[in-house]
């Protein structure tokens, strides 16, 4: 990046080159026949390279807000129109669409990927600095940023944005979506900590430095109650539900009123904010770091 502050005209082609691509791309993906057309696979792999080096985004913060890029997920929908099955076979038995093998690490990318089965597409940036423990998977378009642990059995769904310093604990899902095109992704900002078993779906944003406690669920349809504040977060047809910066959200109830419901005193899960992060909060998770 610094090398094109410093080079203009490079900035200036790789402007040209991005918005080149992005045409090859939607003129492609408006093609009924696709896999026909001589130049697709190769538009697409130069499309597939530039997203494994995290180069371009299904999602990307401008201004202070998030902002969707649809031609991005139209690129990894074509890769699964071009792709045919492969055997990948590498110690353990793969058949996959050939435009997204798994990705191969090196020492240069300063990535560890702990041995016992973890799995990351090609198609994922993943940053330098990030620990992938056994086992785990990143899905294609998924952006996970620098010194961020995806522990065991965690999912990052495909075009998940992760941040910095995020901790995904075991068995957390972070879901994906490529359909349709304009829908926002799971977004999860710096140095927020995810509970062992949470699942974060449907475009949820999650604001930086927040914590979820085991076992919390946000969606769409979660309405996210804030017992400090006062007041009830929900999504609307225009905005995800969104966890505020520095919340600490556990799994909560609350009673159901209505009908039987109230005779048979039944209740629903909520997710609830009980506190904001303090330095009590921050004492207990510090012992993340001896494991960076």
């Amino acid at each position: 990046m610094s090398s094109l502050l410093t080079n203009p005209q490079s900035a200036i082609n790789n402007q040209q080159f991005m918005s080149s691509l992005k045409s090859a791309i939607e003129r492609l993906a408006s093609q009924g026949e696709v896999e026909h057309d001589p130049d697709a696979r190769k538009t697409f792999l130069e499309f597939r390279d530039q997203l494994t080096q995290g180069k371009i985004r299904a999602a990307e913060k401008r201004d202070g807000h998030w902002t969707v890029n649809p031609w991005v997920k139209q690129g990894i929908l074509l890769g699964f129109r071009l792709g045919e099955l492969a055997d990948m076979t590498a110690g353990l038995s793969f058949v996959d669409k050939d435009t997204f093998p798994a990705r191969q690490f090196s020492i240069a990318d300063r990535v560890r990927v702990v041995p016992g089965g973890s799995s990351v597409r090609t198609g994922a940036y993943v940053a330098p600095s990030v620990i992938c423990m056994p086992p785990m998977f990143i899905n294609v378009g998924a952006y996970v940023d620098e010194g961020t642990m995806i522990d065991s059995h965690a999912l990052v769904g495909s075009c998940a944005q992760i941040g910095k310093r995020v901790h995904l604990s075991a068995a957390a899902q972070v879901g994906g979506v490529l359909e349709p095109i304009n829908a926002a992704p799971v977004i999860i900002e710096d140095d927020v900590l995810v509970g062992g078993n949470c699942g974060i779906y449907e475009g949820t944003l999650v604001r930086a430095r927040a914590v979820l406690g085991a076992g919390t669920i946000l969606t769409r349809s979660t309405p996210l109650y804030d017992l400090v504040r006062g007041e009830v977060y929900r999504a609307t047809p225009d905005a995800p539900l969104e966890v505020p910066e520095n919340a600490v959200v556990v799994p909560g109830s609350r009673a159901v009123k209505k009908s039987a419901a109230a005779d048979w005193n039944l209740s629903l899960y909520t997710p609830v904010i009980v506190k904001y992060r303090d330095e009590k909060t921050d004492r207990g998770i510090e012992l993340e770091d001896w494991l960076r």
